[in-house]
């Protein structure tokens, strides 16, 4: 609970509330926690917490509402009393779930959370790219009256590696422009999905040789660490642009940044980075062919809406608070 006047004795559970996007509205589920005798612990969040941030709550609490924090076997190893942790959002890469297998603490999250704002970021990109208004809206301001070469998207291919939640809702609406899309994953794609909108199903070659923009929507995971590097650079068309919404560890940023320098790619559109926030210093900062954004790519009030109180109530089962499921929150 957040403290209210309302307890003189303490709650039942303690739990830590770290997700960034959670913080700013927590007062509104306040009745919520206190009803259920759960207390609140709400720490300083940047971005995300470190392993060593991490080690100031985690013998003290029962259950979390993270973001991206660190919760790595050695974090899980020091607690003795956490149960439940629920991801707020879809991605679960920065929990080491075998860890918190080993050790009982149960991990949820909300599959599927944020696909379409996210294939929405993606088509913006591709619009930003083909289209230029940002260019051309500079030039008018700076009273240049200068015409800009576009290209219809009915020209182009688009490569779309990763073809899970998030990659099918840019499928379709790819293919909804009229573009040739090609898709790339290490699972078997739908054959129902590949009917439907004419999917070209290829290989990681074919696509990164043939693709005119490429869009990341796959998870980080082992095989996709690093997945685009140099070799890939090399593959990619001159005119090609590389989109990621995903996690920014699939790409290589030193060997991005070297084929930026090296004009072997057209450009790049990067909503996730290696390090986030992205450090000041960084040279994505000195290209104007990089559109740069802040990890932003799922802002939707009706999905934060429903990952809010979807979160709260895997909080709560992991907790064994019953009837979690038909709480009005």
């Amino acid at each position: 609970m957040i403290s209210n006047g309302k307890k003189t004795t303490p709650a039942k559970w303690k739990a830590l509330i770290s997700a960034p996007y959670m913080q700013p509205v927590i007062e509104e589920f306040s009745n919520v926690f206190s009803d259920n005798d759960v207390e609140i612990v709400l720490p300083v969040v940047e971005e995300r917490l470190s392993e060593e941030e991490l080690l100031r709550y985690v013998d003290d609490i029962d259950g979390v509402i993270c973001g991206d924090d660190c919760f790595s076997e050695r974090v899980l190893k020091e607690t003795s009393r956490l149960r439940v942790i629920s991801k707020w959002g879809t991605g679960i890469d920065s929990i080491d779930k075998q860890a918190a297998e080993k050790l009982g603490i149960k991990v949820y999250n909300t599959p599927d959370a944020f696909s379409k704002p996210v294939a929405d970021t993606v088509m913006s990109y591709i619009l930003c790219f083909a289209r230029n208004p940002i260019l051309l809206n500079s030039n008018m301001r700076q009273q240049q009256w200068q015409k800009v070469n576009g290209i219809s998207l009915e020209e182009c291919t688009l490569g779309v590696v990763g073809v899970g939640d998030v990659g099918k809702q840019v499928v379709r609406r790819a293919v909804a422009f009229g573009m040739t899309v090609l898709g790339n994953d290490i699972i078997d794609i739908d054959k129902k999905f590949i009917a439907e909108t004419n999917l070209q199903v290829a290989s990681k070659d074919v696509l990164l040789r043939d693709a005119d923009f490429i869009s990341i929507n796959c998870d980080l995971n082992p095989t996709s660490f690093h997945l685009i590097s140099n070799s890939e650079f090399s593959s990619m068309k001159e005119n090609a642009v590389l989109i990621n919404t995903a996690r920014g560890p699939i790409i290589d940023e030193t060997a991005l940044v070297q084929a930026l320098k090296g004009k072997k790619i057209a450009g790049a559109a990067l909503d996730v980075f290696e390090t986030e926030p992205l450090p000041l210093d960084s040279p994505l900062f000195d290209y104007e062919n990089v559109l740069l954004s802040p990890h932003n790519a799922n802002s939707s009030p009706r999905a934060w809406g429903f990952v809010h109180e979807n979160t709260i109530r895997n909080l709560f089962k992991g907790l064994g608070i019953k009837n979690y499921s038909k709480m009005e929150l």
